[in-house]
């Protein structure tokens, strides 16, 4: 009897695992359906969201709704924050009052309230009469009264709360008084003085600027700088090229140079020209100048055909081929490797990866800007989430690429006031064009990121930040940043929306490496751009041995040594410190018998593709 139940218990069993079997079976077969036929029905959604981003200019519509729907319920269920709101408001409302009544009887009555550091709008003297400094002061106080409204708001989400706030201040800013024609002393000073003729100029320009727009040409004014003869204009060959990167190598201006070269790995988002600009301030120009043999990568502008190129492509095919080509040029030597930007945080992936091999051809490693870190970084994390991601990802996924303007905008986004609106007014209001600079125009010169590649980045850097949690692949193996033994020298800017100080700061935490760290006045571009002698320039320096603890990125701005004038002296000093002590004949140009020949001229053919 006992044997018979055995029997009838085994066989329960093995019934009940067949349909265990048999449910597990069934339950498996529309994943491995979905993974063949379900990305038709994903491909139904790409097109539906990259029509869209047509109509929303490549921001997520879902991202903004997630956004403001936590903000409202959250403020909706928080009365104290409403009470407080409430309260914040009559006292504004006293302060307006009571400024109202002091200017009338005292015209240079001190405000109720100050602009925020870098709001130019109302600093001119114009705005310190009435009744345009009632309107000013209105507008700043009704400014900080939505600041408060969208922050702090209990249980509401930082990201949606920086989202929140961020398009708040740009709505308010189209109706700020500078932008309004009878509101703005300035304009109304210009149309009496011209009789009107401003506004017709304006018209004029305005016309002018939307069919460059329509056509694809340039702004007026960058005709002024042309590529090859007024800037990038440091003489030079290309020695190698490749289907990503064109490598320049500049010629000498000393009969004696630095025994160690520089390869300088600019950004693909930007024209590596930034760094080669006039004569007057071109960085690479003033390094040839001090006796540097200097490489420069110029990558290629790439097209809906390079959609499928991949970070590990930009270093592998950028920065690896370029070392391989200066090591056979120069020998027996190695490089100061310098990186800016998107091409520094690249620079620092492929140096962990040379010193997890051992390769040991870096001198030193220079970070312009660069971020290594991607857990705080900056007004740019606005249009980056995975919502946003999503939408991104299927707008190149349809285009092959992220467009020159998509990309742009969401820059301009970040400096309204300084890109648009104050460009508006004086064009359009004021009837009167602004120089252009070689900045300027250099900026009018985009280009594009191919989808892999700019959807890889976002995702791995920006979302998982896997670099700095020691997780980013390459080659089958973790690149740790704790790797890099060289002299690191650093440069973060003041005034950074794409990279900001307190981030690129950072590395010290990742790195057991000696850190010289500068802060640079001046924005992204504007603070690298720091040649001598240009008017109104400062930093502040310091130097955090491996051996010693890191300290916070205040306490470090408390101790460091200030100074006047560019940080470029100071870095070519410390590139010398870091070199052999000799000084030899500079290189020939190329090396032809190792197949790097001179191919073509400085500044090559990568940089004037569009």
């Amino acid at each position: 009897m006992e044997t018979c139940d055995r029997s009838v218990l085994a066989a329960d069993r093995a019934t009940e695992a067949g349909s265990a079997n048999s449910i597990a079976a069934q339950s498996a077969l529309p994943l491995e359906d979905e993974g063949s036929d379900g990305e038709a029905f994903r491909a139904i959604d790409r097109m539906r969201e990259a029509l869209s981003a047509m109509a929303t200019g490549g921001l997520s519509p879902a991202a903004l709704v997630l956004a403001f729907f936590d903000w409202s319920i959250h403020l909706a269920s928080a009365p104290g924050k409403r009470m407080e709101l409430a309260d914040k408001a009559g006292q504004n409302w006293g302060l307006l009052l009571t400024y109202m009544a002091a200017a009338a009887t005292r015209p240079d009555a001190p405000p109720c309230i100050e602009a925020l550091p870098g709001d130019n709008r109302f600093r001119a003297e114009c705005w310190q009469r009435q009744p345009y400094t009632v309107w000013a002061q209105a507008f700043l106080l009704c400014q900080q009264w939505w600041h408060n409204v969208t922050r702090n708001v209990p249980g509401m989400t930082p990201h949606h709360e920086d989202v929140v706030s961020f398009t708040a201040r740009q709505w308010l800013d189209v109706f700020s008084p500078s932008n309004i024609p009878f509101a703005n002393p300035e304009v109304i000073h210009k149309a009496m003085e011209t009789g009107g003729a401003n506004f017709s100029q304006g018209f004029r320009n305005w016309l002018e600027d939307v069919g460059r727009l329509a056509m694809r040409q340039p702004p007026v004014g960058t005709e002024a700088f042309r590529v090859g003869r007024d800037i990038a204009a440091t003489p030079g060959k290309v020695v190698y090229r490749n289907h990503l990167i064109e490598l320049i190598q500049y010629a000498p201006a000393t009969e004696e140079v630095l025994a160690e070269p520089i390869l300088i790995v600019p950004a693909w988002i930007m024209k590596y020209y930034i760094l080669d600009l006039s004569p007057h301030n071109s960085l690479i120009r003033y390094l040839v100048a001090r006796g540097h043999t200097v490489f420069c990568i110029s990558w290629r502008n790439p097209t809906a055909k390079d959609r499928d190129l991949t970070l590990d492509d930009y270093r592998r095919l950028g920065i690896v081929a370029a070392l391989d080509a200066v090591s056979a040029i120069v020998p027996e030597r190695k490089i100061h490797a310098t990186g800016y930007c998107l091409g520094g945080t690249l620079l620092a992936i492929a140096a962990a990866a040379m010193a997890r091999t051992e390769d040991q051809r870096l001198a030193s490693v220079t970070l312009f800007a660069a971020q290594t870190d991607f857990s705080e970084p900056g007004e740019l994390a606005l249009f980056i989430d995975h919502s946003q991601l999503h939408f991104l990802d299927s707008m190149m996924w349809h285009s092959g690429c992220l467009s020159a303007d998509q990309m742009a905008g969401a820059f301009q986004l970040l400096r309204t006031n300084d890109l648009v609106w104050s460009r508006l007014v004086h064009d359009y209001l004021i009837g009167e064009r602004k120089p252009m600079t070689d900045l300027m125009a250099w900026n009018a010169d985009p280009t594009h990121m191919p989808y892999r590649m700019h959807a890889e980045y976002l995702q791995r850097l920006y979302l998982d930040n896997e670099l700095a949690a020691g997780r980013f692949i390459v080659d089958g193996r973790p690149a740790h940043l704790q790797n890099i033994r060289v002299p690191m020298f650093v440069v973060g800017t003041e005034r950074d929306h794409v990279a900001p100080w307190h981030s690129v700061y950072k590395i010290h935490y990742l790195t057991d490496t000696d850190v010289t760290f500068v802060l640079t006045s001046g924005g992204h571009n504007a603070g690298i751009v720091s040649e001598p002698d240009h008017p109104g320039r400062a930093f502040r320096i310091a130097l955090t041995r491996e051996i010693e603890s890191s300290a916070s990125a205040e306490e470090w701005i408390a101790a460091a040594t200030s100074k006047d004038g560019s940080w470029w002296p100071d870095w070519v000093e410390w590139l010398a410190g870091h070199s052999a002590p000799e000084r030899l004949a500079p290189p020939v140009i190329g090396a032809p018998k190792k197949g790097y020949p001179p191919i073509d001229d400085a500044p090559g053919t990568y940089v004037h593709q569009r």
